[in-house]
């Protein structure tokens, strides 16, 4: 059975003094079990700070990065490698995210190169696909959503596809408080599932986990999680409310 996974990307907010105080407060009110992974996804200048937080006491709780670079070292300023990454006890890594594809121009190329390098140094990728509104109004959906899969996870083997992991963050409900229906959203990870069955085998579509982003909240996780499509969601804004975060994994555990 596939473990329900709540990642929360807290995306360019917090200095390292305020990540310690927010994660402080959040393992307060976090349920003391191991039921359900949780991934905490800081800007790379807490992530020390907060990798400082975990330990024995949070087993099921491990630190997660925003991006990566997919060379190991080299002349480019500004960027950081999977290297930088595990030995800062990294576990996961978020690539291809909307705002990264939408706001820097990031590809499914550059997608792909990525999750190569994080998979060389044992890190998993959180692959993120989604389509826009735009999209989505022209019933694109399933034919961005597998350029997006095929694009970036194509040239990986069945058994590399063990370490990865699918969130599915519809681009018009990003930061909108517009969230995907369930039924949306269930639509398309069975798709997701569709897809990586037919291009790698039945196994593979069974169990790669597929989470749900997208203005994910306290209030609405509960009705994503009753879902037996997903299998996890990828948190933005409530994550970084420690009683809301806090909520949502207890939701998560009680579900699962």
């Amino acid at each position: 059975m596939r473990r329900f996974l709540i990642a929360g990307n807290w995306k360019m907010n917090k200095t390292a003094t305020e990540a310690v105080m927010l994660v402080r407060q959040f393992f307060e009110q976090l349920p003391k079990t191991s039921r359900v992974d949780i991934i905490l996804a800081p800007p790379f200048t807490a992530l020390p700070a907060v990798a400082g937080t975990l330990g024995p006491q949070t087993p099921h709780v491990s630190l997660g990065a925003q991006n990566v670079f997919w060379e190991d070292h080299g002349a480019f300023t500004g960027e950081v490698s999977a290297p930088m990454l595990a030995d800062l006890h990294c576990q996961y890594v978020i690539v291809g995210h909307s705002e990264r594809r939408q706001l820097l121009g990031e590809t499914d190329a550059a997608v792909a190169k990525k999750i190569t390098a994080l998979l060389r140094h044992g890190l998993r990728p959180i692959v993120c696909v989604g389509e826009t509104k735009d999209e989505r109004l022209r019933h694109e959906t399933e034919r961005v959503v597998s350029r997006q899969i095929l694009g970036g996870l194509g040239h990986l083997s069945a058994d590399q596809l063990d370490f990865v992991t699918i969130a599915y963050e519809p681009v018009w409900a990003i930061g909108t408080g517009e969230a995907a229906s369930v039924d949306q959203a269930a639509l398309v990870h069975r798709h997701i599932r569709t897809v990586m069955t037919s291009q790698w085998k039945t196994s593979v579509g069974h169990n790669i986990r597929i989470l749900y982003g997208g203005s994910v909240n306290a209030k609405n996780a509960g009705t994503f999680l009753a879902s037996p499509e997903v299998n996890g969601a990828l948190v933005g804004g409530a994550c970084l409310d420690p009683a809301a975060f806090a909520t949502i994994a207890a939701i998560a555990e009680a579900t699962s």
